[in-house]
């Protein structure tokens, strides 16, 4: 039986950590449930070496993003200023999130949403990444505590939370967040057996309550 592949997406400005946390603990996930989960880092454009946000550092992707494979489809969200003047040159993260909606990864990412066998993930801002390229309106997600309000503009429906589980999106809060998503996914799938030896293996603590929409709401006191 084929293993349940994790794709994590680079292209142009990506945060490392996005990338390296998540895949990280999703590897460890794999070997820890005996290679039923395999994770790869992908490119709309192909495999071929990806500048990163903070300073320069560069990853390789090593095959296409598929959005026909069953499993996940992760982006992570940019590194750079949040401040300067994009008509001086500043590539600051907005300029970085509005590239990627206007770049080769919105058709594959569109198409993994219409697969029912696909869950996209994002994050950080690649919660933004997705609301602004059109992707997640009308659904739950969160992003870094500096984007909420923009991701509430997109008409996304931000939630405070670590980690939002909507169904076929999950998305998770700031940088290191990436961490506590790729446990998640492993106790969404493999159960919390596996998600727990990871992170034991790791030293780390998952954050906060994992947020859907069920069960009772809450009532203001």
């Amino acid at each position: 039986m084929m293993a349940m592949l994790v794709q994590i997406v680079l292209y142009d400005g990506f945060d490392p950590l996005d990338v390296v946390a998540p895949f990280e603990v999703l590897a460890a996930g794999g070997d820890a449930a005996g290679g039923a989960l395999s994770v790869e880092l992908v490119c709309a454009d192909g495999p071929g070496e990806v500048v990163g946000g903070t300073r320069g550092l560069a990853l390789r992707a090593t095959a296409p993003l598929d959005p026909a494979r069953p499993g996940y489809v992760l982006v992570p969200g940019v590194a750079g200023p949040t401040v300067g003047d994009p008509d001086e040159g500043a590539v600051t993260i907005p300029v970085l999130l509005a590239r990627f909606a206007a770049s080769t990864a919105v058709p594959p990412l569109r198409a993994a949403f219409d697969n029912p066998d696909v869950t996209v993930a994002g994050v950080c801002g690649g919660s933004l990444a997705l609301a602004m390229a059109g992707l997640i309106e009308g659904r739950h997600a969160v992003t870094h505590v500096l984007g909420m309000d923009l991701l509430d503009a997109t008409g996304a429906r931000a939630v405070p939370a670590r980690v939002v589980d909507d169904g076929d999106l999950v998305t998770a809060g700031g940088v290191t967040s990436g961490l506590d998503l790729g446990l998640h996914i492993l106790e969404r799938e493999f159960g919390p057996r596996v998600a727990h030896a990871v992170e034991t293996l790791f030293e780390y603590e998952r954050r906060g309550t994992v947020w859907r929409a069920a069960g009772h709401a809450p009532v203001t006191v």
